[in-house]
């Protein structure tokens, strides 16, 4: 379907039913194809929502109106156009640092923000040189199986997945490709984001080299107190594509902690044995409980 926001349109898919409902924002490079594996993994016990946010995908790309303000404002459109009163954002990478902007806003209906291998709410600390350089990440097929390789998934992807890859970012807009790099990831929102007030778990890739788990500890726990951080062992920056189901365990378990009720059915089978967060060792199950109880217990 398609959602008219700020004089674009944006191109949105949804499944299932019920509340609270998961709006997935992809990463810079990405579409709401990024998380076919996990939507298809918590189908039909939850509502999806996933976005191609301006620039990528099937919606429009237009030379300006990139900011993460802008960005916010699209999905905050698409969340108002299907009226969602209880939702969770789900943000990956730049569609995490969108999702910390949207949730200070504190919007009507947000109960809780999952916060995939997110960029910080600080300026991403790379030098100015590197990011122009950047801007030709996604040019050609080469350019995209190296940085994939090189820097998105060291550890590899499934070889469709791969291909779902470079198809996304080959697609991307002139403009979005060079926007995040050079303006958008430069934004400082620390003011922004103390201001969010409901639970946050944020998980990383124990082997993440674009936002890595020391990262998130020191420019994003920091600055949003409540957050929670899961480490996935032998993970990469594509989470939703390299862990698929660890994501939708754990959001499966953090849903009915967020809003106090169950929307369904239980997660896989338990008699496997479980993943573990690398910085704690509980199941991810386990620490999404443990963590976001304790941010109940704290604020209450």
């Amino acid at each position: 379907m398609k959602v008219r926001s700020n004089e674009i349109e944006l191109h949105v898919e949804q499944r299932g039913a019920g509340a609270p409902a998961l709006v997935f924002l992809h990463y810079w490079g990405g579409s709401s194809r990024t998380w076919r594996h996990v939507v298809e993994a918590l189908a039909p016990e939850f509502r999806t929502v996933t976005i191609d946010q301006r620039g990528w995908g099937q919606s429009d790309k237009p030379e300006t109106g990139y900011t993460l303000a802008d960005l916010a404002d699209d999905a905050q459109s698409v969340i108002a156009a299907l009226q969602l009163e209880q939702y969770i954002l789900v943000g990956h990478s730049m569609g995490g640092k969108v999702a910390q902007l949207i949730a200070s806003r504190r919007p009507e209906g947000l109960v809780g923000l999952a916060l995939i291998a997110p960029a910080a709410p600080t300026p991403l600390a790379i030098p100015e040189e590197v990011r122009t350089g950047m801007v030709q990440a996604y040019a050609t097929r080469d350019s995209i199986v190296a940085t994939v390789r090189q820097v998105l998934a060291p550890h590899g992807l499934a070889p469709d997945d791969l291909e779902l890859v470079i198809a996304d970012s080959l697609v991307g807009g002139n403009a979005a490709k060079a926007a995040w790099p050079l303006v958008a990831s430069q934004e400082d929102i620390t003011a922004a984001v103390a201001h969010i007030d409901v639970p946050v778990i944020v998980v990383s890739g124990e082997d993440d080299r674009v936002d890595p788990p020391a990262v998130l500890r020191s420019d994003l726990l920091t600055h949003i107190p409540q957050a929670q951080l899961l480490v996935l062992p032998g993970v990469g920056h594509l989470s939703p594509l390299e862990a698929p189901t660890d994501i939708a365990d754990i959001l499966r378990a953090i849903a009915p902690l967020v809003i106090g009720s169950s929307p369904g059915s239980t997660a896989r089978d338990e008699a496997s044995e479980p993943r573990r967060c690398t910085w704690c060792g509980m199941s991810l199950k386990a620490a999404a409980e443990r963590r976001l109880g304790r941010f109940s217990d704290t604020s209450s």
